[in-house]
């Protein structure tokens, strides 16, 4: 029962509801699970929002870079390389900066200095540059005869990309996709240490972890609970990005199907 009523108190923590005041000393397995959870509400918006608005950008952005027009191609090819060629921890604290200074001079910037707007900004922009060269490299990779067969049919412009060209890129580009996807909700821990703050303590799962492992002096707790958090979260991107997967790839033959080799980046 003592459980139940820490659950009660602390499960939305984050979002403002419940008990306020953290525990101070005798931390349970209870809490440090509880508030770690309520923090991860945080990490998986951040990781959603950045995910399917930079979808839309990806998308554009490739066909862009794929561009015959140089005044298309160009902006595609320079944005691409700027939040590639920058590590996401920069671009945070760049962004905050950013955003703290529109402040000063137009007030309604305000909101995008919290983390709750800024940080996925940050975020969206950068996947979707990673997105974007992945469509890209799909795009190139269109066999020829898929886009013969949409002119044999009389398919030009929109209909024959919307048609043939998108929904091949996504079968092509879906697996690599997916492991970005997976290292986009894992960077959303770099939030922490960003220059975006945490209002009214209304932190993520690592600004908890972080609380639990100070007070305790023991990291062995708060930060495996994390870890056990996140596992459980690529596990659940990797079973709905592998059902879309097969989605993708259902009118092909059993032995053509792709199949999701999930390859972790150790280093961005």
């Amino acid at each position: 029962m003592e459980c139940l009523d820490t659950i009660g108190d602390y499960a939305l923590r984050s979002l403002g509801y419940g008990e306020r005041l953290l525990p101070r000393t005798d931390f349970t397995l209870c809490q440090q699970f509880t508030l770690i959870g309520s923090g991860m509400i945080w990490n998986v918006y951040f990781g959603v929002v950045a995910l399917l608005t930079g979808f839309a950008l990806a998308t554009a952005v490739a066909v862009g870079k794929a561009s015959r027009h140089l005044w298309i191609r160009k902006p595609a090819e320079w944005f691409v390389f700027i939040f590639r060629g920058s590590p996401l921890f920069i671009q945070f604290f760049f962004g905050y900066f950013l955003f703290l200074s529109l402040k000063q001079a137009y007030p309604a910037w305000g909101p995008f200095t919290s983390a709750w707007l800024g940080a996925a900004l940050v975020l969206f922009l950068n996947t979707s540059a990673y997105s974007a060269e992945i469509f890209y490299g799909a795009l190139r990779s269109i066999p020829k005869g898929d886009v013969e067969a949409a002119d044999a049919y009389g398919l030009t412009g929109l209909p024959r990309f919307r048609r043939v060209i998108w929904p091949t890129m996504l079968r092509l580009a879906w697996p690599s996709y997916t492991n970005e996807a997976i290292f986009l909700f894992q960077a959303t821990t770099l939030v922490f240490f960003s220059g975006f703050p945490a209002t009214q303590q209304k932190g993520d799962a690592l600004y908890y972890a972080n609380y639990f492992a100070d007070k305790t002096f023991n990291p062995f707790i708060p930060y495996p609970i994390l870890a056990g958090y996140f596992i459980i979260l690529t596990l659940c991107i990797i079973g709905v990005f592998g059902w879309i997967n097969g989605r993708l790839n259902r009118h092909l033959p059993q032995d053509r199907r792709a199949r999701l080799k999930l390859r972790p980046q150790v280093i961005r």
